[in-house]
């Protein structure tokens, strides 16, 4: 995911920032944990629930604050995590933010297999059967969440560059929108909050010229935007997102995700997730783009070429 904007935060803010990692084992909770920490967070992993409020009740620590909570966590139970989470009277004007690291079953099930380890929830079990019990302990509790990351598809040093953006010193106190690009042939990304189709525009995969490159080459952006129905659709959806923003972040939302389908996730879906992108970061809001498919095949390397076409 690279940044297309960043809004320097409040000092003040920052230092007093309190952020909760949760998610499902095997997701990369440790890993979140320790990047927080060397960014400057006092990081406490695995503190008995019961123990929570206490912590949160002190005054104001001098540096953020990083709580790593899951399952393995001494009495640990769905209901008392979810009361921290709805309490409104810690600190006045510094809210418990939810920091949810999700990952497909399939995915932790390879993880657990190639680490060795037993599930928590399982471990007399296979780790499948232990992760479908995890997943539905932690449902309530990812609804909840202020920010969702789903780990599927990053190693452990994609995913500290991703905090790092969230959560470092330049990162932004304003509403932070991700823009996705994906394939309707593999499913909807996790946690996205508004899905917009794109499979009605002109599609440069027919064109022999275009199939080669993707939605970050000029020729390719300029085919699908020569489709009669792109300017209008382009027009509305970035209008309905400039009315939500404002909306989201003043009800106190702290992540917003939105995402582009189409039938291969190379070309349409990448056009309009940058173009949205790039309009979003000239109002000066926080965006990071995400093209789910281009990262399959390695499209970091693919773009350095495209983008001259």
């Amino acid at each position: 995911m690279s940044a297309a904007s960043d809004t320097a935060s409040d000092p003040e803010e920052a230092r007093h920032r309190l952020v909760l990692v949760t998610g499902p084992s095997g997701a990369g909770r440790s890993t979140a944990i320790r990047a927080l920490e060397d960014m400057g967070y006092e990081a406490i992993d695995n503190m008995p629930l019961s123990l929570l409020p206490r912590l949160l009740e002190r005054p104001h620590p001098d540096k953020p604050l990083a709580l790593g909570i899951d399952v393995r966590n001494r009495d640990f139970s769905t209901t008392a995590l979810i009361e921290v989470i709805d309490r409104s009277d810690w600190h006045p004007g510094v809210p418990l933010q939810v920091l949810y690291l999700d990952c497909r079953a399939e995915i932790l099930q390879r993880r657990f297999s190639e680490t060795r380890r037993r599930h928590p929830l399982a471990p007399d079990e296979t780790a499948d059967a232990g992760i479908a019990r995890e997943f539905d302990l932690l449902s309530p509790v990812r609804a909840r969440a202020d920010m969702l990351i789903d780990t599927s598809d990053m190693s452990p040093h994609d995913l500290r560059a991703e905090l790092e953006r969230w959560y470092g010193a330049g990162g932004a106190h304003r509403l932070a929108v991700s823009v996705h690009s994906f394939s309707y042939k593999r499913g909807l990304p996790r946690g996205l909050d508004m899905v917009f189709d794109c499979r009605f525009l002109r599609n440069p995969y027919w064109q022999p010229s275009l199939r080669g490159f993707d939605g970050r080459a000029k020729a390719v952006a300029a085919h699908v935007e020569e489709d009669p129905l792109f300017a209008e659709f382009r027009r509305q959806v970035t209008e309905l997102v400039a009315l939500l923003l404002p909306a989201y972040e003043t009800e106190g939302k702290a992540y917003l995700s939105i995402g582009f389908g189409c039938t291969g996730g190379q070309h349409r879906s990448v056009v309009m997730a940058e173009t949205l992108a790039a309009t979003l970061a000239k109002d000066s809001w926080q965006v990071s783009i995400r093209h789910r498919e281009l990262e399959r095949r390695g499209g970091a390397e693919a773009s350095s070429h495209a983008s001259d076409v």
